[in-house]
C-alpha cells in the first residue's frame, strides 16, 4: 500500500467517524440553546460568505458585472417563488445576454 491508497483510507475513516458522531451522541449530549442558536447563524453566515464568493470573484479576482447581475436576477425570481428551472435558466440567460453585450 503506498503512501497516497493510506492518505485516502485515513481521510474516508476520518470522514466516517465524523459523520457518526453525530448519530451516535444524539440525546446523550446536551447543547446549550445559546450555541444552538450561534451554530444556526453561523450556518447562514457560512452560506452568504460561498454565495458572495461565488458570485463576485473569479480566479482571485472582480467576476464582472455580469454575474451579480445573473445572481441578482436569480435570487428575484426565487423571491417570487419561480420554479427553479425558471431561476436557473434566467440567471444563466441574464449573465450571458449580458456577456454577449460586452458587460464583463
Amino acid at each position: 500500500m503506498n503512501a497516497t491508497v493510506a492518505v485516502i483510507l485515513a481521510l474516508a475513516l476520518g470522514t466516517y467517524a465524523f459523520r457518526l458522531v453525530g448519530p451516535v451522541l444524539h440525546g446523550r449530549v446536551e447543547i446549550p440553546e445559546r450555541m444552538q442558536d450561534l451554530a444556526s447563524a453561523g450556518a447562514v453566515v457560512l452560506l452568504v460568505a460561498l454565495l458572495a464568493t461565488g458570485a463576485l470573484t473569479e480566479g482571485g479576482g472582480f467576476a464582472g458585472w455580469a454575474r451579480p447581475a445573473g445572481v441578482l436576477v436569480g435570487v428575484a425570481l426565487a423571491w417570487r417563488r419561480a420554479p427553479f428551472v425558471v431561476v436557473v435558466v434566467g440567471a444563466a440567460a441574464t449573465t450571458a445576454l449580458l456577456r454577449l453585450a460586452g458587460v464583463g
